[in-house]
């Protein structure tokens, strides 16, 4: 009985590897499962029939093939069950991939099922909305970018026109031309340093470099527009404050940061830069005595192209902030803005010390 019972056990172990290992073949889950659940309750089935077919009589047999196969059918039906409803649950995450790969931006899987499924569910739903902002900011960005590069190539073209005609003096307009000229230059590198950080192929040669000195250096750079417009320029620095970073990519975050605070200052305002070195951070804040942010525009102002007032735009191309962010957070910090308690916005931003 004993030499039985073992040939039986590997019998069964033998057949069912060999099954399951066949059933990896199935085209579908649904049949992979149908075939599993067949599988668990025709092996033991098997070995039932076979240990009773040597230890009782005929009359027996029967008796245990017939509870044998009620319990089968049974275990063989719940089986099925599970098989589809598990196969539903995945079939309408891939009609939502379906429609989302149709150029469905809005398609979403419904939530529910199993905790693998919901959470397959979930993952998907977080993709196709982050693909459709992704389009949203791509449409966005064309729009505006058109917009921006068709301004001053109108301009441009109604100057030259008049020049044609002899309508005025080349020397009339070579002032205007060269800025609008100056403009589309600055349009094109902030959209081709966008691109590069969306890209991921940014470059930073990082230098433990003071952040004090670059502060200097933008504010003498922005010194001559801040006396022009009347707004006072001071800092407050830590001289100690270091980090690891790539000094030409801070001062152009430096750079933006003061000159969008300038643009919302007014006459008899003052901008000041802090400096402050953390435990393991260096935290530069950009304040201004201006009128501070309108309600959603500490979520929305590092977008590309979104200003709060275009028509107090100054001619900035809306990108300053944008390529702010960017360059901060390549550096591993990161960035945000506030209202000042005491009136005017804040623009903070930190970068790690090591």
């Amino acid at each position: 009985m004993i030499g039985l019972a073992l040939a039986v056990a590997f019998a069964s172990l033998a057949v069912g590897l060999a099954a399951a290992f066949a059933l990896r073949a199935a085209p579908t889950l649904w049949l992979q499962l149908a075939g599993l659940a067949f599988l668990s309750v025709s092996v033991p089935l098997a070995a039932v029939l076979l240990s009773g077919w040597v230890m009782f009589h005929m009359g027996t047999d029967v008796k245990i093939l017939a509870v044998a196969a009620g319990s089968a059918s049974a275990a063989v039906g719940a089986g099925l069950v599970l098989a589809r409803s598990i196969a539903r649950s995945i079939r309408r995450v891939s009609d939502s991939s379906q429609q989302l790969a149709a150029g469905d931006l809005s398609a979403r899987a419904p939530a529910g099922g199993a905790a693998e499924i919901a959470q397959l569910a979930a993952s998907f739903n977080s993709m196709a909305a982050s693909v459709e902002q992704l389009f949203d900011a791509r449409r966005e960005l064309v729009a505006w970018a058109s917009h921006d590069l068709r301004t001053p190539l109108a301009s441009m073209q109604a100057m030259l026109e008049a020049i044609e005609d002899g309508l005025v003096e080349p020397e009339h307009y070579l002032p205007t031309l060269r800025d609008e000229v100056r403009m589309l230059s600055i349009l094109v590198d902030d959209l081709f340093e966008l691109a590069r950080i969306d890209a991921g192929v940014l470059t930073l040669e990082l230098h433990q470099t003071p952040v004090s000195g670059l502060v200097e250096s933008a504010l003498r750079q922005l010194g001559p527009e801040a006396t022009a417009r009347g707004v006072g320029l001071r800092a407050d620095l830590d001289d100690d404050a270091t980090a690891p970073i790539a000094p030409e990519k801070i001062e152009r975050v430096l750079f933006n940061l003061l000159t969008n605070a300038l643009r919302h200052t007014p006459s008899d305002g003052s901008v000041a830069v802090h400096v402050e070195q953390l435990d393991h951070a260096v935290l530069v804040r950009v304040e201004d005595t201006g009128e501070g942010l309108t309600p959603g525009a500490p979520e929305r102002m590092f977008d590309r192209f979104w200003r709060a007032d275009r028509a107090r735009s100054g001619g900035g191309t809306g990108l300053g902030l944008a390529i702010a962010r960017g360059l901060v957070e390549a550096h591993g910090g990161r960035i945000w803005a506030e209202n000042r308690p005491e009136g005017g916005a804040r623009v903070s931003f930190t970068l790690p010390a090591a």
